[in-house]
């Protein structure tokens, strides 16, 4: 059976407007591809856009084991990020924009040069790169409970729900993302901890993974795109009324509040 593109993406983004997750978004019994949910990722992104949002950048996600471990999908996924997603650090960001949220902390890196294509190496990224920073991402699946596919979350743009991006922007010859620790804090306390190295054994090559995945699509990151490599570690359940922080050792932190904005 054909999926319903058009019906798909009016239930999706009904879904994100409304907070409201659908107890199933692609059903496998249907026979979907990951061209079929990508297409509906690019539909919606195309109707937020005309709706006057803008693509800022683009994702990886679960390139962690731990990550799918966590929910269940055996293979990365990844989405556009759009403008309206991004929340400014140190501000309070209010708990009712989301339905089932997790954060997790990566190294966000910022591009000078378009880069794609299906033979895109590690120098490739490397020579696209203009800096790093470190960043938050909360995910959020619009799919009840998480009970997601990877056509799901394809679908659904990676399950990106927001991006918070710190102040600390280094060049990447001043970190060494194969191997810096990593760590998320709700207040004082440590809710889990991680390794740069675990996206993919580093970062870099996460995103040339990436560059050459999407490339059957057409589809290549752009300068002055922020493009997110995957979280470093598992995911941790957001509370609200706690600061939560995202931090690399010797390098910088990210940090929000999570709670009620009245």
């Amino acid at each position: 059976m054909a999926i319903d593109i058009d019906g798909t993406t009016e239930r999706l983004i009904a879904a994100q407007d409304s907070r409201s997750p659908v107890e199933k978004l692609l059903d496998e019994a249907d026979n979907p591809t990951k061209a079929d949910a990508f297409r509906v990722a690019q539909e919606v992104v195309r109707r937020r856009v005309a709706a006057g949002d803008a693509v800022a950048g683009f994702k990886l996600g679960n390139i962690a084991k731990a990550m799918q471990t966590m929910f269940g999908v055996d293979e990365p996924d990844y989405g556009y990020l759009l403008a309206s997603q991004f929340r400014p650090e140190n501000l309070t960001i209010d708990e009712k924009e989301f339905i089932e949220p997790f954060v997790e902390v990566e190294p966000a890196f910022v591009l000078k040069n378009n880069v794609g294509g299906p033979h895109v190496t590690a120098v490739d990224i490397i020579a696209a790169t203009d800096f790093v920073v470190p960043a938050l991402e909360i995910i959020d699946s619009r799919v009840l409970h998480w009970n997601i596919s990877i056509y799901d979350t394809l679908a659904d743009g990676g399950s990106c729900g927001a991006v918070i991006v710190g102040g600390s922007p280094r060049k990447l010859s001043e970190v060494d993302l194969a191997d810096t620790p990593g760590e998320v804090r709700f207040d004082d306390e440590v809710k889990a901890t991680g390794n740069t190295s675990a996206a993919y054994g580093n970062p870099i090559g996460a995103l040339a993974w990436l560059c050459r995945r999407v490339a059957e699509y057409d589809v290549g990151l752009q300068a002055g795109q922020l493009i997110l490599p995957g979280s470093i570690l598992a995911a941790e359940r957001l509370v609200p009324g706690h600061r939560v922080t995202g931090s690399f050792a010797g390098w910088g932190e990210v940090s929000f509040d999570y709670g009620n904005v009245k």
